[in-house]
């Protein structure tokens, strides 16, 4: 168990100590806000599709696909998107709060945190079914973000559904994601030659462009993490103290509750739902990880309260040390993983 803290608290340190350094870099003026605004609009329309992308594309095949999973995954994640946006609506009545408070309550930092966290608990069977799962949750959770974000946004301004609509299909990020899938496909129709590796694949007959593509992916973290932090501000913990803890609590509190606990009455009560140690490690990723970097970049893109946002991704961080523990701990305990 002394592993398993280990690793959680060394995956969130570095979230943490990127965003101090933003915050310091700030604090001694290095750049201006203007800096750190262009900053954000390049991770959002760049890097962070491209990390999307090459996530998406080194997924070696949809064959392993357990559909039960998945499904129950979508279904979860729907049922704590409608959760969080109840709960939000009890907590306060500003339009610039109650999407970022909804977003933070079901998106979670699975695509940089979670595959890692998959593999220290479950091997490499528990990070295949992780990557492949995440074909499906990452466009989830971008498309939900952008509808919800969007519909707040939008006030009550003439065509607002078609402009959220438009949005959706125009973000970034979700661009980035189906391209990926896309590629996926292409790929898997491609014949195989004698060895069993496709005859054209970007990284054996184009190293050059898929090395660049890596790079930008490599950037796409830690530049976002750096910018959150410059625009972070601890003044606003107690202004904003009452969603802080709520968005905190609907995230490693609730999401887990309602993802994690389904999961094993489901797969001890009915027998469609057999998940097994290969899955449970995704599950811990999906549900109980704090909330998505790019879920800041995004408000900061699309519109909401981007300093409720930057501090839910620090907090839900911060408390996800301890909650990730004690998840792992009582379903070690009870030989679930």
């Amino acid at each position: 168990m002394g592993e398993i803290f280990l690793f959680s608290f060394n995956a969130v340190m570095p979230i943490l100590l990127l965003v101090f350094l933003g915050w310091f870099l700030r604090v001694i003026n290095f750049a201006d806000d203007g800096f750190f605004k262009k900053a954000n609009t390049m991770v959002f329309k760049i890097f962070l599709p491209v990390l999307l992308f090459v996530n998406i594309y080194e997924i070696e095949s949809l064959k392993s696909l357990n559909f039960s999973a998945v499904a129950y995954c979508v279904a979860a994640i729907l049922l704590i998107f409608i959760t969080g946006y109840l709960l939000a609506h009890l907590v306060t009545k500003k339009r610039s709060h109650l999407g970022v408070l909804t977003q933070c309550s079901f998106r979670s930092n699975y695509a940089i945190i979670g595959i890692p966290l998959a593999l220290s608990l479950g091997g490499e069977e528990a990070v295949a079914f992780a990557s492949v799962l995440s074909a499906v949750a990452v466009p989830m959770f971008n498309v939900l973000a952008v509808i919800i974000l969007s519909h707040y946004s939008a006030e009550k301004e003439k065509g607002a559904i078609k402009k959220t609509l438009m949005r959706t299909v125009k973000n970034p990020l979700i661009i980035g994601v189906f391209a990926g899938i896309a590629v996926l496909l292409i790929r898997s129709a491609i014949p195989l030659d004698g060895a069993g590796a496709p005859v054209f694949s970007v990284e054996g007959n184009l190293p050059f462009f898929y090395k660049a593509l890596k790079n930008l992916a490599g950037v796409a973290s830690p530049l976002a993490l750096v910018v959150l932090g410059a625009r972070f501000d601890f003044k606003a913990v107690g202004s904003l103290k009452k969603e802080i803890i709520t968005g905190t609590a609907m995230r490693i509190v609730m999401a887990p509750l309602i993802g994690l606990g389904g999961a094993v009455l489901l797969s001890e009560l009915t027998p469609v739902f057999n998940f097994t140690a290969t899955e449970y490690p995704a599950f811990i990723s999906l549900f109980a990880t704090p909330t998505a970097v790019s879920s800041a970049v995004m408000v900061g893109e699309i519109g909401g309260d981007e300093q409720l946002a930057g501090q839910l991704v620090v907090w839900t961080s911060v408390v996800s040390m301890l909650t990730i523990y004690m998840i792992v701990f009582a379903m070690k305990s009870f030989a679930i993983i």
